[in-house]
């Protein structure tokens, strides 16, 4: 028979096959426990009627087997039992008539239990008779009470085709509803809350009313009130020039100005009470001047090549005479660390000798000691120790030695470390300058230069300006016109071109005369009058505008209030084309607009 401590080891696959297999055994053990754990808890909730915890449970013991029969139908039955209770209790409000909280709970049974027809169709008669309770308070004009119930109806029900229905019509109820209110506004005289309830009107249900026409045609009427004149009559000509005088037409000046405000450019008498600006425009003359100056420019081009010194080859050498600097400062270095590596190997071995011959010493005193020890233990009776075995004869005496040894030990290292360093450096160093001295010798002595010359040529000139001369007089329509006065400016419009003949030998083209025509800058001379003038006019609204914007700001603190809304909306028309954010916002909300900007028109 073979004894145990000569028996085979196992294998080492069969080892891991074991391991494996107790590990399997041992998560297949932790698993079912946790999987029966959680059933028996969940059987004990149900029977408690603690519907939430005992879900949770059974959801805990599908996690741990996720394919168990046994756990899901557990948690079907579980699921019917609640639902059957929450059932009960839907239908004891649904008998009180509390339509509202039998909804979610008849919701909530028809989660759990889907298939269930009892619910269903009392869930469907909840809806319908919700629907049928919303219509009632629609005939009753009682519109938020009855889009309040079709809203909730929708949310358990997106496709209920009545409450669909019942939501256009509460849309619609309330679209009319603020269109006679708009209607009863404007026949006030309040025509900025007017065009207020008219877009509000739109935006509930577009096409239920005329709104959007009426709110157009309102805004067009709180335009005209609010607009700003600029009474004008066609330029006078002086200077005999219709072609400038005609850019200088009130047309012009109104196609100049922002089309987005109202901004009214006329040429009969404004309006009382409005206001605006008199704007009087006279051409006093319009001057050409043609001008030739006569000019020298030159080109450059290829005379020749000749053959220089390669300055490639100089910064070569240069590069490679510092590198040459650098390996003797390299080598200088090693030399050094050498030197010092040298003297510490000679330090090293001396400390080594002294170190030996104070063992071979301590050796010799320590065997002398032991001799006479044995020696005499021969001569002494039994059980005395005798004076000559004193452990102290045999102490180590050369630990000093020793500690000097091993830090010279420890400096010769790192001394030949950097001596390698030294070494590797000086090496790479020497790889450089053999390069730059390759490169040196590669690089030719000479290069072709080419050379270059100038060739001087005449130019001419030639230049053409216009100079238009504009007399205008702005002046506010409540002032007298008389006394205003006049502002007079040039408005110059240039162009120039140089022309020069072909010299074929040294590549300068011919190059002609090409002017712009007198009438081309008589019109830009016009242009620009016009547009500074109407900049001047631009001004005068700008101020015109921040003073209502100021009005309607001071009044946001109750904004609405008719009043303030009449004169946020006729600021907010001022500014159409960059309105105020504060306001803009402000009276939207305060009306319940979900797009403001369509107060502008947009």
């Amino acid at each position: 028979m073979r004894s145990p401590s000569t028996r085979s080891p196992c294998p080492p696959t069969r080892r891991l096959g074991l391991l494996a297999l107790s590990l399997f055994a041992l998560l297949a053990a932790v698993g079912c426990s946790t999987f029966a754990r959680a059933v028996k808890e969940g059987d004990t909730l149900t029977t408690q009627r603690q519907w939430s915890q005992a879900e949770a449970a059974y959801q805990r013991a599908l996690a741990a087997e996720p394919g168990n029969s046994e756990a899901k139908v557990k948690l079907r039955d579980m699921r019917r039992l609640w639902s059957a209770e929450v059932f009960q209790a839907a239908q004891g409000k649904h008998a009180e008539g509390d339509l509202a909280a039998a909804t979610p709970l008849l919701v909530r049974a028809l989660e759990l239990d889907e298939g269930n027809a009892e619910v269903g169709a009392l869930l469907a008669q909840t809806l319908d008779a919700r629907v049928e309770g919303a219509q009632k308070a629609l005939q009753a004009e009682k519109l938020q009470e009855a889009r309040a119930e079709f809203d909730a109806v929708l949310a358990v029900d997106g496709e209920h085709a009545a409450a669909r229905k019942g939501v256009t019509a509460v849309r619609t109820a309330w679209a009319r509803r603020w269109f006679s209110t708009a209607k009863r506004l404007e026949d006030e005289g309040k025509l900025g809350n007017a065009l207020l309830a008219y877009v509000r009107a739109d935006q509930e249900l577009a096409g239920a009313t005329q709104a959007r026409e009426r709110a157009e045609a309102v805004r067009r009427l709180l335009q005209d009130e609010v607009a700003f004149m600029v009474v004008t009559a066609p330029a006078e000509d002086k200077a005999s020039a219709p072609d400038v005088a005609q850019r200088l037409s009130p047309g012009r000046l109104a196609a100049m100005l922002p089309q987005e405000v109202p901004i009214r450019v006329i040429t009969t008498e404004a309006p009382k009470n409005h206001e605006g600006v008199r704007l009087g425009m006279a051409l006093e003359r319009v001057l050409p001047v043609k001008s030739v100056e006569q000019g020298q420019r030159s080109t450059r081009y290829l005379l020749t090549n000749k053959a220089v010194p390669n300055p490639r080859r100089f910064e070569l050498e240069t590069a490679l005479l510092a590198e040459e600097r650098k390996l003797e400062e390299v080598e200088r270095k090693m030399g050094g660390v050498l030197r010092e590596y040298l003297r510490r190997q000679d330090e090293l071995v001396q400390a080594r000798e002294v170190a030996g011959r104070c063992r071979d010493r301590e050796r010799k005193a320590c065997s002398k000691a032991l001799a006479e020890c044995t020696e005499a233990i021969t001569r002494v009776k039994p059980g005395h120790v005798p004076r000559e075995c004193d452990p102290s004869l045999c102490n180590p005496q050369c630990e000093q030695e020793e500690r000097a040894y091993a830090q010279r030990a420890a400096t010769a290292r790192e001394l030949e470390q950097r001596l390698e360093g030294a070494q590797e450096s000086a090496e790479a160093q020497r790889r450089e300058v053999q390069r730059g001295r390759d490169a040196w010798y590669r690089e030719p002595l000479t290069v072709e230069e080419p050379v270059y010359a100038d060739y001087p040529y005449d130019v001419e000139l030639h230049k053409l300006t216009l100079t238009a001369t504009v007399t205008e007089r702005l002046v506010d329509l409540a002032k007298d016109a008389a006394g205003a006065s006049p502002h007079t400016e040039d408005y110059a419009a240039l162009h120039e071109d140089s022309s020069n003949k072909a010299y074929d030998k040294v590549g300068v083209l011919a190059d002609p005369v090409q002017l712009r025509s007198e009438a081309e800058l008589r019109v830009e001379a016009g242009d620009k009058a016009i547009t500074a003038i109407a900049a001047r006019v631009k001004e005068r609204f700008d101020a015109y505008r921040q003073r209502r914007v100021e009005d309607a700001r001071r009044g946001l603190v109750r904004p609405s209030s008719e009043d303030v809304v009449e004169t946020a909306v006729r600021a907010l028309l001022l500014t159409a084309d960059e309105p105020p954010q504060d306001i803009l916002l402000t009276i939207a909300k305060a009306r319940g607009l979900e797009h403001p900007e369509a107060l502008l028109g947009r």
